[in-house]
């Protein structure tokens, strides 16, 4: 990745970003006190990808937040805004807005996201596949670490708003994603790589690991909203693999921690993950959170009645 140096925004143009990102925020919350929920089917990853899809017509609407403090660097906040509508059975698209907040700096959009995920076998198997296509349009200032890649470290996150932003990259992701699910736990493995379409940078690589298990199997033969049914936990371990000139642990980020899950019943779906830096190319640690709503069949909302 490459960082250049761009026009300093002007005071209004900084009073826009921060207009659009409150009417985002505001949109976001009226949303999810608006629309009928069901609870979500995904294990508690944030970075790592199970091979569970959304159901068809359904739409899930999250907003995922990261919050960090690098070395040398202000305290971020970095979120993305998600749309996951499940076209197919074996294809869900997600479409991403992305912001972030940095203290003592500014606020600001930092671009969109547009992904798909593919399941090409749909009976369950022992390990089941999935190929994932996403196409970015961020610049440097993002924050949200949906993925890490490459050498990416914490330095980059301690870049000034002003010049991270004058970055874009407009990047092509692909991933292979593999899932296994024995006697209520889920492990899943992704394997990443990632490169800029408009420059000659190498491929980056990555990887996620995730394994997870609800705290009990059984429903509950009352209704509560507090029952272990309701929760899930688990563990999360990303990072860097380098690039095409140098593949491997070498001066890359990686990070490890702790998942939790609430799903409240016909509510939101609640997530949480401290995660911790594992050498000094990371931030020492991330903090993060989700809140998610599935609205069911949201496509029978647009048609006529018989």
């Amino acid at each position: 990745m490459r960082l250049g140096f761009g026009p300093i925004p002007t005071p209004a143009q900084i009073d826009r970003a921060h207009a659009v990102v409150r009417v985002l925020l505001a949109a976001s919350a009226l949303l999810f006190v608006l629309v009928t929920s069901a609870r979500a089917q995904e294990p508690p990853y944030f970075v790592t990808y199970s091979s569970a899809l959304e159901e068809p017509g359904n739409l899930e609407v999250s907003f995922k937040g990261t919050t960090g403090s690098p070395k040398n660097g202000n305290t971020f906040t970095g979120g993305a805004l998600e749309f996951e509508y499940g076209v197919k059975a074996w294809w869900t698209t997600e479409f991403y807005l992305d912001g972030q907040s940095t203290r003592n700096d500014s606020t600001l959009l930092t671009g969109f996201r547009w992904e798909n995920r593919f399941r090409p076998l749909m009976r369950e198997h022992w390990i089941n596949p999935v190929l994932y296509v996403e196409y970015e349009n961020l610049n440097q200032a993002s924050r949200s670490i949906l993925e890490v890649t490459g050498h990416q470290s914490q330095a980059d996150y301690a870049i000034p708003n002003q010049f991270a932003r004058a970055e874009i990259e407009r990047e092509m992701e692909l991933k292979l994603i593999l899932s296994s699910n024995f006697k209520g736990w889920n492990l899943s493995e992704n394997f990443i790589t990632e490169k800029d379409i408009n420059e000659s940078e190498p491929w980056e690589f990555g990887y996620a690991i995730g394994v997870s298990r609800p705290l009990s199997l059984l429903a509950s033969k009352r209704n509560c909203t507090f029952c272990r049914e309701n929760f899930s936990a688990g563990a999360e371990a990303y990072g860097g693999l380098g690039d095409t000139n140098g593949f491997g642990w070498k001066q890359t980020s990686q990070y490890l921690g702790p998942t939790v899950q609430f799903n409240i019943p016909k509510g939101p779906t609640l997530f949480f993950s401290p995660q911790f830096g594992l050498n000094a190319n990371s931030v020492p640690v991330l903090y993060r959170f989700s809140v998610s709503y599935e609205v069911q069949q949201i496509g029978s909302w647009f048609k006529r009645k018989q």
